[in-house]
């Protein structure tokens, strides 16, 4: 009904009428001369008066015309509803022609809202047949609205963006399953997901018939049926995007699920998690909001919720797995996944808060914060982790032939790769104290100016290289104690050479050179060669005794006893037997330090027995020289390869 203002008792109301009327007539009658304003008052009620005649006399003409229009307007609307085909697919004449009819159906239904009808009215009968064709014609609306929506959809295609992902990307998932894979240098790797910085908008819906779906909004809207369409569009638009995540190939996962996965299928999903929501929120989610704008843009506040609403599942369902793995077991091999996942949400929560901007979207927004906030918890939670392992990563056997173990791979091939979350690592450990620097070894700050780049603006070492030098502190005393499982102090020393200049080489070839720094490296370089001077010392010392003249006199003259030089050059042979069949077992992996050490003994010990011998070639017969210079030299080259070998019975020469 129109705005009619409430009647008085009718009764009363025409006595009050009357007894005005009746006083006017007096009062004209004793005065026979009017101001201007008593003139205009009375002209006015004469107008009125004339008008409320003339609707009086034409209201039966009026309502007739109306009723004949609402009839044509009533068959017209009606018609569709017996045929099963659609407007929109019809011809653009037939819609004309049914949106006029609905408009005609509403001015007439607003004019006898106008005439402020009693319910008692034969006219107020018009009225509701005007109320229910335009209920039906909304109906109708509804329906078209809707086919529209479904059948002008878009193919979803991610494939053809920018973000071009394939399952080559996907690493093998047991890329860092323990401290004794030894592949772990070759199979850690980041992924090669392009990062995005802008948003692509595609078209969801074929953009010909935006138009029509917008003026279908707005007529709707007009006769306050905004609420029927907004729930016809989110219910068609939340089926898009759940369609948009399978297509992504994200599956919809409880956290119990997450927490029960495998890590093999858990690190796929991750990597699927992190390219979905840069898609998903730069792409798809941009493009539905542009699509919300265009549709819904004249009706304010509505347009925000039509755009929350359908997406904001969806948004849920992708947080409900950032949550599950932030709250998931602090695994070092997790770490890099999760920093991916951090970084990725850290990223994109610009463009979240901007896309759920409004109070409708604020549950979003929240959401999205807390779970960055918790991921990053996560991270600080599982660095701490990783340095517990490794300090607890106790062995009970010696490593055979002390090469470097598969610690010392691990830890510097993980920290090597976390060089990649430099930014983040310092973000989130700036407040994350480690142990007392003071507990550290003195060669864990470095100092000369060369140095800087692992020191923050301030001037004082980021907190990622803390935390690296703390690691490989660390490291080191976990060496040490695994050395002395060797009952050899020669294997002791040749194991923490081995060890020792694996980290500094690693330092020393990669971005883990700017984090320790050369001064550390140099550090490592000395107490490496320490290691190496070592033990040449313990292996070689006692044989060298043997090239030496000392105790091969004859009792009471400086003439040599030619059967102690015979015994002692005998027991040089055995010696040597002896240490080469034990050290062509024990391993140099790398070439470069084993050819300098194999260089270094062969000087030693080939040099003190071409000296020993020629010294007393007159003394020395051939059948007492087993092996020359040239043959133990030879046979040098055999140590540090990890094959063991035996020189009884069997000679080069």
């Amino acid at each position: 009904m129109g705005d009619c203002e409430p009647a008085a008792p009718e009764l009363e109301g025409e006595e009050h009428l009357i007894a005005a009327a009746k006083y006017i007539v007096k009062a004209l009658g004793s005065n026979k001369n009017l101001t201007d304003d008593a003139r205009k008052t009375l002209a006015e009620l004469g107008t009125q008066l004339s008008n409320m005649t003339v609707l009086n006399e034409n209201k039966g003409d009026g309502i007739s015309e109306i009723k004949d229009r609402l009839n044509a307007v009533e068959e017209k609307i009606m018609n569709w509803e017996e045929d099963q085909s659609m407007i929109w697919d019809s011809r653009p004449e037939e819609v004309s022609e049914y949106l006029n009819a609905v408009g005609e159906a509403q001015k007439l239904t607003e004019r006898l809202e106008n005439l402020c009808l009693n319910k008692d009215d034969d006219e107020y009968k018009l009225l509701q047949r005007g109320h229910d064709v335009l209920q039906k014609a909304m109906e109708r609306l509804e329906e078209e609205f809707r086919h529209m929506l479904m059948e002008n959809r878009q193919p979803f295609e991610p494939e053809h963006m920018s973000f071009r992902y394939t399952e080559e990307d996907v690493v093998d998932g047991v890329s860092i399953i323990s401290f004794g894979d030894e592949s772990i240098e070759e199979s850690l790797h980041r992924d090669s997901v392009s990062r995005a910085s802008e948003e692509y908008i595609i078209d969801l819906i074929n953009p010909d018939v935006i138009p029509e779906l917008r003026g279908i909004v707005n007529l709707m809207s007009n006769l306050n049926y905004e609420q029927e369409c907004y729930q016809v569009y989110t219910s068609v638009r939340k089926d898009a995007l759940d369609e948009c995540l399978f297509i992504l190939e994200m599956e919809k996962l409880s956290i119990e699920d997450v927490l029960r996965m495998e890590w093999a299928n858990l690190n796929s999903k991750i990597k699927r998690w992190v390219r979905t929501m840069k898609i998903f929120v730069r792409v798809y989610l941009a493009s539905e909001k542009w699509l919300s704008d265009q549709i819904f843009g004249e009706l304010g506040s509505v347009n925000q919720v039509c755009f929350v609403e359908p997406s904001k599942p969806a948004m849920l369902q992708l947080l409900n797995f950032g949550e599950a793995m932030s709250i998931g077991p602090h695994q070092p091999e997790k770490l890099p996944r999760i920093l991916d996942m951090y970084e990725v949400l850290a990223d994109l929560l610009p463009d979240i808060d901007a896309l759920f901007s409004d109070e409708a979207g604020s549950s979003v927004r929240i959401e999205c914060h807390e779970v960055l906030r918790r991921l990053g918890n996560t991270v600080k939670a599982t660095f701490l982790e990783f340095k517990n392992a490794i300090a607890s990563n106790a062995s009970t056997n010696p490593f055979a032939g002390g090469g470097i173990h598969h610690l010392t791979r691990y830890v510097m091939n993980y920290i090597k790769f976390l060089t990649d979350y430099s930014e983040t690592l310092n973000l989130l450990l700036k407040d994350h104290d480690v142990e007392d620097p003071n507990s550290l070894s003195p060669d864990m700050s470095p100092t000369t100016e060369e140095e800087n780049k692992s020191r923050n603006s301030s001037g004082r070492i980021s907190p990622m290289a803390h935390h690296f030098q703390s690691i490989a502190s660390i490291l080191q005393n976990s060496l040490d104690d695994k050395s002395k499982l060797y009952k050899e102090a020669s294997l002791q020393h040749f194991f923490l050479m081995n060890n020792i200049h694996y980290m500094a080489q690693k330092v020393k070839g990669s971005e883990l050179r700017h984090i320790f720094a050369d001064e550390w490296i140099r550090k490592q370089n000395w107490k490496f060669q320490q290691h190496a001077m070592s033990y040449e010392r313990a292996s070689w010392s006692s044989i060298l005794s043997l090239l030496k003249d000392d105790g091969i006199q004859n009792p009471g003259s400086n003439s040599i006893s030619r059967a102690l030089l015979k015994e002692r050059v005998r027991s040089f042979y055995l010696a040597f037997e002896e240490i080469y069949k034990t050290q062509t077992a024990w391993v140099i992996p790398d070439i470069q330090l084993r050819e300098d050490l194999r260089i270094s003994t062969s000087l030693k010990v080939i040099q003190a027995y071409r000296t020993f011998v020629g010294r007393h070639a007159n003394h020395l017969s051939d059948k007492h020289i087993k092996y020359s210079a040239d043959d133990l030299e030879s046979y040098l080259l055999d140590f540090f390869e990890g094959s063991p070998k035996s020189l009884q019975n069997s000679s080069r020469r």
